[in-house]
């Protein structure tokens, strides 16, 4: 089982930082708001106006990425894979609802956002947003591989980032 290591994460959490951080301070103080969120307040509409931004985001990442050799790429991708995989939790899904692919997408609206919501979530899931979603999140990376290299990357992790594949987190 192959890891991402932690040069691995923080170019990960960087390069969205990056991306994020070229929409201007607006959307960053929603984004640090609903990760700091008194939990009992609805955030449906701020998720709502993050989503609106999220092509801009994926097109900067797409930018971001265009230098990158497969081995990059697909390490990025096992950093991904990862982070979804340690939220396919049954105390998340209770909060963002959705079917298995709903759930999935949820995951990646969460991990798009960046490090400090994702760990706010992981640390609380009361913290997730019902109903916000980042499909082209969850294989975002693997999509530019396959995009650029021809084949979809083989991150070696040994785990699956589709929904109910952590056994830790829906206990029987």
């Amino acid at each position: 089982m192959i890891l991402p290591t932690a040069a691995e994460e923080a170019r990960f959490w960087a390069m969205l930082e990056n991306a994020w951080a070229a929409l201007g301070p607006g959307p960053n103080e929603v984004r640090r708001a609903l990760a700091k969120r008194d939990t009992s307040v609805d955030a449906f509409e701020d998720a709502a106006e993050l989503e609106e931004h999220l092509p801009t985001v994926l097109r900067a990442l797409v930018s971001a990425s265009a230098g990158l050799s497969a081995e990059e790429l697909t390490a990025l991708d096992r950093v991904a894979e990862r982070k979804l995989y340690e939220i396919d939790r049954a105390d998340v899904q209770e909060v963002t609802d959705g079917s298995d692919d709903g759930f999935l997408y949820a995951r990646g609206f969460i991990l798009v956002l960046g490090q400090e919501f994702y760990e706010a979530v992981a640390r609380d899931p009361r913290v997730a947003v019902m109903d916000a979603e980042c499909e082209a999140f969850c294989y975002f990376f693997a999509r530019l591989h396959a995009t650029r290299f021809g084949d979809h990357p083989e991150t070696g992790s040994g785990i699956s980032r589709e929904s109910v594949s952590n056994p830790a987190g829906w206990p029987r």
